[in-house]
């Protein structure tokens, strides 16, 4: 049941856009962004890529390119922190640590109760206020294992 709703939902955001090729990563975006667990699945890529008159290999390959799209499930709260060079020399691990040590969330994983996940990403073009990060892409900077309690406790309390 829940695959079919999912199946409508892209069969939606395909039909608002023309199945014209520059409109691909938009349409993935949007795709992405409709799936609960934030990831772009198989029968989402061979709907785009009937839909775009691409081959499944083409759009596969948009997906995997772009560091912005994942084929794997995420948890309901998407975390990427930078481990730029900048960002490691201003503390970056610290951040790393204390969600692996606080909340046994490493990078690629989601947390048991699938409430969080964990990504860390090369740069996120916040170097002048290092350590920098991401959740639900909404950017932070001068990112501390204080703030990252406090924007988790956000998150929690808005889950009830």
């Amino acid at each position: 049941m829940k695959e079919k709703i999912m199946e409508d939902k892209i069969k939606t955001i395909l039909s608002s856009y023309r199945p014209s090729k520059e409109n691909l990563i938009k349409v993935l975006h949007d795709i992405q962004s409709a799936e609960p667990k934030q990831y772009i699945s198989e029968e989402a890529m061979k709907l785009c890529a009937e839909y775009f008159k691409l081959t499944m290999a083409q759009v596969y390959g948009v997906v995997t390119y772009y560091s912005m799209f994942t084929t794997k499930p995420r948890g309901e709260n998407h975390i990427c922190l930078c481990k730029s060079p900048v960002c490691t020399n201003q503390g970056a691990q610290k951040n790393i640590d204390y969600l692996s040590d606080n909340y046994q969330l490493q990078n690629g994983k989601i947390t048991d109760d699938g409430l969080l996940s964990l990504e860390t990403v090369e740069c996120l073009g916040r170097c002048g206020k290092a350590p920098s990060g991401m959740i639900n892409n909404n950017v932070y900077t001068e990112i501390t294992p204080e703030k990252l309690e406090k924007l988790i406790s956000e998150i929690k309390n808005t889950k009830k």
